[in-house]
């Protein structure tokens, strides 16, 4: 019985890598702890929310906190001033991209109202393909959040959208159904939308790390 309380140990220090052990630590030690990764989780999004207040910094921002919770669930460490270093650094041309997903946005919601106030024929087709396009553009922007880096740039990431979608068409979806999560959080009750966005980002930050079968 001691025997097996010491392995069990063992294995928690091995996963936590917070302690001397022979096995290696588990592949994100930082996200061990259950109730510590919810804390982060909603701290990021009320971070994330309020930096992407005026929308067309929302870009920046969500590639900000989806670095922060990569190195959080690292245990790289994951101070709160390089979370507003990666977002002074991915503002000046994430300004553009939210300046274009705010266009977008515009769109495709008033195509959404004009489709449901029976102005258009086959408003209710009109206004489900405005829902899909709006769920689709919301996860190339949560993906390409994730894919930027201060080396890659905004350019960058947008050109690899198509390759990373190639490669991961699940990992692509996901992104699409967490976008459609923080709307759908959003339109049941506003406060909601901060630990949606929270959700998201760890979302964005977790689903490229995932456990994938390979093919032979």
């Amino acid at each position: 019985m001691a025997m097996g309380k010491a392995e069990r140990e063992a294995r928690r220090i091995a996963r936590s890598g917070s302690g001397p052990t022979d096995a290696e630590p588990g592949a994100n030690p930082g996200a061990s702890g259950a109730f510590a990764l919810l804390g982060e989780v909603l701290l990021v999004g009320i971070i994330v929310t309020v930096l992407g207040l005026p929308l067309v910094t929302l870009p920046a921002a969500l590639a900000a906190g989806i670095r922060h919770l990569r190195r959080f669930a690292r245990a790289d460490g994951s101070p709160y001033r390089a979370l507003w270093r990666d977002f002074v650094r991915a503002l000046p041309a994430g300004l553009a991209v939210g300046a274009g997903a705010v266009v977008l946005a515009g769109v495709l919601a008033l195509d959404i109202v004009l489709a449901g106030s029976g102005a258009l024929p086959g408003g209710g087709l009109i206004a489900a393909a405005g829902w899909v396009v709006a769920a689709l553009a919301g996860g190339a922007l949560v993906l390409a959040a994730g894919l930027w880096s201060p080396d890659l740039g905004w350019a960058g990431a947008l050109r690899a959208l198509p390759a990373a979608v190639g490669a991961d068409p699940a990992g692509a979806a996901y992104h699409a159904i967490a976008a459609a999560f923080v709307a759908l959080a959003g339109w049941m009750l506003v406060p909601l939308v901060v630990p949606a966005i929270g959700c998201a980002t760890l979302a964005a930050a977790a689903v490229p790390q995932r456990p994938r079968r390979r093919t032979p």
